[in-house]
């Protein structure tokens, strides 16, 4: 089972043991002040190899960085998979004849009225009909179990793959021959298989594309069998507070189907563990244990309402739940079936402040009580060339954002102004409405997907690396972090402190460290290094590994010259460094020198006469979850 531990950099820089170095939701899921154990788990398809064995610690998932060349799909059933919350915020609640959001609902198991309301539990006749219902309903036989091989890169030996294994998880039918589970159920998949309820044969299915931060994944079979007769879900509205839930999956590997029952207990924005992305989710008081990933979740209409993919857990909770909502899933569709792959959800690249301070509002000219403050703008966003450190944001496509950084969501909620720009897609024009020195403007902006300067996911299948006369060099990666720390190497507090609080100052940057020195008489004296940056090659800065290569390929001097982080400086003969090369390679059982990608041609991402400049540390950090005071967002 694939956890996550929600721990602060802070411990992972004070812990003297193998602490956890990746960390997508401290602030959302550890509110307590107890020093508890805290975790944000996946609950992933069942593990047959490493379930029982797997170090609790390792986060998996990790970046499914296979690609297909999916073709585009004209027609994925609008009708029924798009969710009434596509509408504008204002009528997000769309209940008929329903204004007040706390108004009591009625209970219902799929379409029976529960006759005792008093108390919700009904005469035994009652139960045993609501039994008889849910064990006959036709909607629980698009739900199929499935099986994935997994092979994940090694990210400490970049040439090479890890064990493979295998696990179960569960998806469901959403018409035109899909279907629909999370990412992390079939990440670095090598073979996926399916098989229906009720059913003995399994179907190889195919992945059609897939959605690392919103933790989506789309399938197909080809395979008519495994079609006849089936029925595909029908997506429903965003639910309410109180609303009955029932999830359905193929938890702990049973063959059987599973069904659990709960209710909505909040919706908000929510720290997805897999993606590390703040996004919409619903939270459940009912059950989702591992193989529940992937499955769907109904309302009482036995309409889909979202899937389950991950679990909180802590010493001072129980029965909390997660739900990707329509919302979510519906735009994920939606961009597929725009371009024909998964482009990802668009950020505006600004940390912002809330303005509840009446003397900063004041200061700032701000003339009523909202707008946010924009305190930094990432280089690589479409805001850059439009918004100023300093900058109110009043309004987001007309709709008024609150001081506390909020906008309306339904009749009587609010909601994170992330929200509203979630709803975007990649290339989207935004309006913002800003307050700068006390003038109000308008200004247009491009929405793009964030930068990150170290990814989350690998993209492309296995790490670029780069061996030099048995210096192994690779871009850093929350993946490789995670690697390193759990075999207790560990990565210097410099480069982690980087890895956390450094951005992207153009599209293309990479962080390039020296992962480890094969041993040779080449590079006598430079045996002991490992997990260092690598700032320099023969005075030239080095903007990304594929640059890096670049220089090594075209340089004619007599000497490499490496200049690192830690003003530590690698000398080698060059001669001598390729002369070794194919002898180092045999002696480790190395195929090539270079991963693929860095045999073809380099394309400089920014020009060779534009100075870098370098970043500011300990101002700038990745996520929410990690700037640990809720005054300050990511946007």
């Amino acid at each position: 089972m694939a956890i996550t531990v929600a721990s602060s950099f802070l411990n992972a820089l004070t812990s003297t043991g193998t602490s956890r170095c990746s960390v997508s939701s401290q602030l959302i899921f550890s509110s307590s002040s107890k020093l508890s154990a805290t975790r944000l788990i996946i609950p992933k398809a069942t593990s047959k190899s490493q379930s029982q064995s797997q170090d609790p610690k390792k986060r998996i998932p990790k970046e499914s960085t296979r690609k297909s060349s999916p073709k585009k799909e004209s027609n994925l059933q609008k009708l029924s998979r798009r969710s009434r919350d596509e509408q504008p915020y204002i009528n997000a609640d769309d209940h008929s004849g329903i204004n007040n959001a706390e108004q009591p609902q009625s209970l219902k198991s799929f379409g029976t009225q529960r006759k005792n309301a008093k108390g919700f539990m009904g005469t035994l006749k009652d139960q045993q009909a609501d039994t008889a219902k849910i064990q006959d309903a036709s909607f629980l036989n698009a739900v199929v179990k499935v099986y994935c091989t997994h092979t994940e890169p090694d990210y400490s030996l970049p040439w090479q793959k890890q064990r493979q294994f295998t696990s179960t998880g569960s998806a469901f039918m959403i018409g035109d021959g899909k279907l629909l589970t999370n990412a992390h159920c079939v990440e670095h998949n090598t073979q996926v298989k399916v098989k229906r309820r009720g059913d003995d044969t399994k179907y190889v299915a195919k992945v059609l594309a897939k959605g690392m931060e919103c933790d989506i994944a789309l399938l197909s079979v080809e395979n008519e069998k495994f079609w006849k007769g089936a029925e595909s879900l029908q997506f429903g509205h965003l639910p309410r507070l109180q609303d009955p839930v029932t999830v359905v999956g193929y938890p702990l590997g049973g063959d059987t189907i599973s069904v659990t029952k709960g209710v909505v207990s909040r919706i908000e924005v929510t720290s997805y563990a897999h993606g590390s992305a703040e996004l919409l989710g619903i939270q459940i008081d009912a059950a989702i244990n591992p193989g529940n990933s992937g499955g769907p979740a109904f309302n009482d209409q036995g309409e889909c309402i979202g899937v389950a993919f991950q679990v909180y857990r802590s010493d001072d909770t129980e029965n909390i739940g997660y739900v990707i909502p329509t919302t979510v899933v519906s735009h994920f569709l939606d961009d597929y079936e725009r371009n024909g792959k998964y482009t990802g959800f668009p950020s505006l690249g600004i940390l912002l402040q809330k303005l509840e301070n009446p003397a900063l509002r004041a200061c700032l000219k701000v003339p009523s009580n909202e707008g946010v403050l924009v305190r930094r703008v990432e280089p690589t966003s479409g805001t850059s060339n439009v918004l100023k450190e300093g900058d109110v944001i009043v309004s987001f496509d007309g709709v008024d954002v609150g001081s506390e950084g909020t906008v309306p969501f339904r009749s009587t909620e609010r909601i994170a102004f992330r929200y509203l720009i979630s709803q975007k897609f990649t290339g989207d024009i935004a309006e913002l409405g800003i307050i700068r020195a006390g003038a109000f403007m308008k200004v247009q902006t491009v929405m793009n997907p964030r930068v990150h300067l170290v990814p989350y996911h690998i993209e492309g299948g296995q790490p670029s690396y780069l061996i030099v006369a048995g210096l192994v060099f690779t871009p850093l990666s929350e993946p490789l972090i995670e690697e390193e720390c759990e075999d207790s190497i560990g990565v210097n507090l410099k480069l982690l402190t980087k890895a956390r609080y450094s951005m992207a100052r153009f599209k293309g940057e990479q962080i390039v460290i020296l992962s480890q020195v094969l041993a040779n008489e080449v590079n006598i004296g430079y045996e002991d290094m490992s997990n260092e940056q690598v700032l320099k090659f023969n005075g030239t800065r080095i903007k990304n590994i594929h640059h890096l290569a670049h220089l090594v390929d075209a340089c004619k001097d007599k000497y490499f010259v490496f200049e690192f982080e830690d003003n530590y400086l690698a000398v080698l003969e060059r001669e001598a460094s390729s002369a070794a090369s194919s002898c180092i390679l045999k002696d480790y059982g190395i195929p090539s020198e270079r991963s693929s990608d860095l045999l073809e041609p380099y394309v400089d991402p920014i020009g060779e006469n534009k100075l870098i400049e370098q970043l500011d540390l300990g101002d700038s950090p990745v996520t929410n979850s990690e700037i640990g005071f809720d005054g300050l967002q990511w946007a």
